[in-house]
């Protein structure tokens, strides 16, 4: 196995021993310590997996030199792993053209934490869930919905993609994969209740949700619906501080009206779509930064503040946000 498909053998025995697999409902947990200096960053990245192709590989470059430079201690992905249609199966050679081949900087040897968008359910969902895929690179771990707790920071992974009621219709045009969701509406009931129980659980100084679809957005596929009905009133009403998506194809950050909430969409891995805006969603109140080219977003929190970074496909910073717990919550 090549050396940038494996992280060494004591981090993926760490990983494993404090991967906690909750029961009774709850979401299945992953420790990722925070650094000495009490800081946690990462990076996100969203709608990627091309093979390379669409600039995919000169915006990996670009993650590998933003994660040597800021410290780098997992990845995020926001879903819509493997174009067009997911994955075939466990054993489909796109996983290690699209992930294993793209992603070879040393900086990005971290652990990568993935929630399925909607391409990756038309394909087999199943195999990007499947331990054969981390036999093959240890860095992967894709599951519908849990939580990775960085200590002052927690991050919970919701599954999107069933909520999305357009995609249980014919008018969709295409066939997902819902074995596991046999019930839209049993699904959805019990991931937002489990959702809602860890949120109230948390002591977690920043709270992050991240999802594929975006509940606030000025691109093409703009607000989903159904999660700014049924998902945002439990985040509002449990004190998160960031949402964070792909499904857009862009890079936005957009401040909700009414909650410290920030909304923020990562979905430019690689193809990107130029000039796709929605002007009846554009408020200048709110639309705090857009662009519709390839990129990626950085964010790296301590205990009193954060700071998010937006880059384009030459590693420019296009938008820098810093903020501190109090100055976000004092800010509605």
């Amino acid at each position: 196995m090549d050396s940038h498909q494996t992280i060494s053998a004591t981090a993926v025995s760490l990983c494993l021993l404090l991967c906690i697999c909750m029961t009774n409902g709850e979401l299945q947990r992953f420790i990722e310590p925070a650094k000495s200096d009490g800081s946690v960053s990462f990076i996100t990245i969203g709608d990627w997996g091309r093979r390379g192709d669409y600039n995919q590989s000169v915006v990996a470059y670009q993650m590998g030199r933003v994660g040597e430079k800021i410290g780098l201690d997992f990845v995020v992905s926001t879903g819509d792993n493997f174009y067009d249609n997911g994955l075939f199966n466990e054993h489909d050679p796109n996983f290690k053209e699209s992930f294993s081949n793209i992603y070879t900087a040393p900086s990005l040897q971290k652990q990568w934490y993935s929630v399925l968008g909607n391409h990756d359910y038309r394909g087999d969902a199943e195999a990007q869930l499947s331990s054969v895929l981390r036999e093959i690179d240890s860095r992967w771990t894709c599951l519908r919905s849990f939580i990775v707790d960085a200590e002052l920071v927690e991050i919970f992974f919701v599954d999107t993609t069933p909520f999305v009621k357009e995609y249980y219709t014919e008018e969709d045009g295409h066939t997902y994969d819902w074995r596991a969701v046999p019930s839209r509406n049993s699904y959805v009931k019990y991931l937002l209740r489990d959702v809602e129980a860890s949120l109230k659980k948390s002591k977690a100084t920043w709270k992050i949700v991240v999802g594929h679809h975006a509940m606030r957005s000025i691109g093409h596929h703009g607000n989903t619906v159904e999660l700014v009905e049924e998902l945002l009133p439990i985040m509002k009403e449990n004190g998160v501080d960031l949402y964070m998506n792909g499904h857009d194809h862009c890079l936005e950050h957009i401040s909700d009206e009414d909650s410290p909430i920030q909304f923020l969409t990562s979905g430019a891995g690689s193809k990107a779509w130029r000039g796709d805006v929605d002007p009846t969603t554009n408020n200048p109140k709110s639309v705090r930064f857009y662009y519709d080219g390839q990129g990626f977003m950085s964010a790296r929190f301590t205990h009193s503040d954060a700071e998010i970074v937006f880059y384009n496909v030459f590693g420019e910073v296009l938008h820098k946000w810093v903020t501190s717990k109090e100055l976000l919550h004092s800010s509605v």
